[in-house]
């Protein structure tokens, strides 16, 4: 018994670092690329549509690979599953607790149904039970076309103001970001890449350990631990907005990057490696993302998400928590 705890703690530890090193790692590599880029030139529009957007859903990326080529594809299609449940009942409802979130237009308008149509997307592709590399090709392809699609339009709205465009880009990489070291950025980056390879990687073995000596499906400690770990990046983000009252941001980032979770990184990971889906994903937790996805597009109709929506989406997800855990093997 002494030794099966201490072989617990040491897979607690190891996820905790593997944590440490996707969180601390990701904005390494977020920052170290987008200030490098700047400095070369390259347009803040570029590097908020890719680095940015790319760096964001950096940890799950990552874990979803990892895991896939360690042959857990459970987890890899459990972390994308339930990071974007995360990112709607946990976030956006942690979120609107704090203050009520504001929601732009355009995202109401084009960003939550395309979040919806590439959720069902996804739905359809699974019923073979199977991510193939060919629909991993053109979940891949979608990521590509929707952000050349959102390129051309914010282009145009940066040109009716610059000025902001260029305030938003210092306030996120600091003051003058083209005068950047390049040297000091590409080492930073380069030691996020490490920290964020060797986290995911020590995130993925701690929780299969974790799940096999506690007899808890691996496909539960996706959606829920890995998850959530995953998704930290976006919880911290949309926090600080909201406490700073910029909270009109968080809906466009967690649907931006539910968007991103489903094309690129089940896109990517499938087309490394297809993706067996357990009939579980299928039959269920496939729909109850689903749902909070309808959800939040019926709560957001109003233009704003209010605190006891925000306590609606938080308890929904608690419950969810709580019922993957109770009804599949249990801690």
């Amino acid at each position: 018994m002494p030794v099966r705890n201490f072989m617990l703690l040491q897979d607690l530890l190891l996820i905790a670092l593997g944590l440490l090193g996707l969180f601390f790692g990701g904005n390494w590599v977020v920052k170290g690329a987008a200030r490098f880029a700047l400095s070369l030139g390259v347009s803040t529009l570029i590097v908020g549509l890719t680095i940015v957007a790319f760096g964001t859903s950096l940890p799950e990326l990552f874990v979803s690979l990892d895991a896939a080529l360690q042959g857990v594809s459970d987890i890899a299609v459990g972390n994308v599953v339930g990071s974007n449940i995360a990112n709607i009942g946990l976030i956006l409802g942690l979120t609107a607790l704090v203050f009520p979130v504001a929601v732009k237009r355009q995202v109401i308008r084009r960003d939550l149904p395309i979040m919806l149509i590439v959720s069902l997307i996804l739905l359809v592709l699974i019923q073979n039970r199977e991510i193939s590399r060919v629909e991993g090709l053109l979940l891949f392809g979608g990521i590509v076309a929707y952000t050349v699609i959102s390129y051309v339009l914010e282009l145009r709205e940066r040109r009716a103001a610059p000025a902001e465009a260029e305030d938003t880009i210092e306030s996120e990489f600091g003051p003058d970001p083209r005068h950047a070291n390049r040297l000091f950025e590409l080492g930073r980056l380069s030691l996020g890449l490490i920290a964020v390879v060797i986290g995911a990687n020590w995130l993925v073995q701690g929780s299969v350990n974790i799940a096999t000596a506690l007899g808890v499906p691996k496909l539960i400690i996706g959606l829920t631990l890995v998850a959530v770990g995953t998704s930290l990046p976006e919880l911290a983000t949309s926090l600080i907005a909201s406490l700073h009252k910029e909270n009109d941001i968080a809906v466009g980032n967690i649907v931006g990057s539910n968007i991103f979770n489903i094309l690129s990184i089940l896109g990517l990971t499938a087309t490394v490696k297809p993706i067996g889906i357990n009939q579980r994903v299928l039959e269920v937790d496939g729909f109850i993302m689903l749902f909070f996805s309808f959800a939040l597009l019926f709560f957001v109709l109003g233009g704003k998400i209010k605190r006891w929506q925000g306590g609606l989406l938080l308890t929904s997800y608690m419950i969810f928590t709580i019922w993957a855990f109770t009804t599949h093997g249990g801690l």
